[in-house]
């Protein structure tokens, strides 16, 4: 199999918001078909003023270039995420260049969690949690399980993602943690 036909796979990014504390875990894996290319990639960052914490899914560059965008809509709209993420979103769908980019976000602040994609989507769940990227699914599932019985943002951050990592092939244990305190 040629290398265009391989494939990046090695993300499983997760945002829960409870009891006052929103978080958002990134593992560390990075793979190239069946090989580990990186253990340790940091998916999650504080943006702008640090008031915004967001992780990614996708192509690293395409998304670093998606958080640059980010950060310059939050200072254009005066740290509003809600209203750079929709700016942000007008302009992923419609831009040329914005539109080629393969990346998906989970970006919080103290008032809201939103799912960034490129189709235009900006999507606010309507329970605390939010999952993208590889492990996704495994880890969307095992947080909304846990969450009615685990009161901590963190604690039902890191237990979903260490399931995520037991099933998924494309997911470690190598966390990156971002916390924002909402209350």
């Amino acid at each position: 199999m040629s290398e265009d036909k391989i494939g990046w796979h090695g993300t499983t990014i997760l945002g829960v918001r409870k009891n006052g504390r929103v978080v958002v875990a990134g593992d560390g894996q990075v793979s190239l078909g069946q090989t580990v290319i990186k253990p340790n990639a940091r998916k999650v960052r504080r943006l702008g003023d640090g008031s915004v914490i967001g992780g990614f899914a996708g192509a690293t560059a395409d998304a670093f270039t998606l958080f640059e965008r980010l950060e310059r809509k939050l200072e254009q709209h005066n740290g509003a995420l809600m209203r750079a993420a929709v700016e942000l979103a007008k302009d992923w769908r419609t831009d040329k260049f914005l539109r080629n980019l393969e990346a998906m976000m989970i970006v919080a602040d103290r008032d809201v969690t939103l799912i960034l994609t490129g189709n235009g989507d900006v999507l606010e769940p309507a329970s605390g949690v939010a999952a993208i990227g590889s492990g996704g699914n495994f880890a969307l599932s095992a947080a909304t399980a846990i969450f009615e019985y685990e009161e901590d943002s963190e604690t039902i951050a890191r237990k979903a993602m260490k399931i995520a990592a037991d099933v998924c092939v494309y997911t470690n244990e190598n966390l990156t943690v971002e916390t924002i305190e909402t209350l």
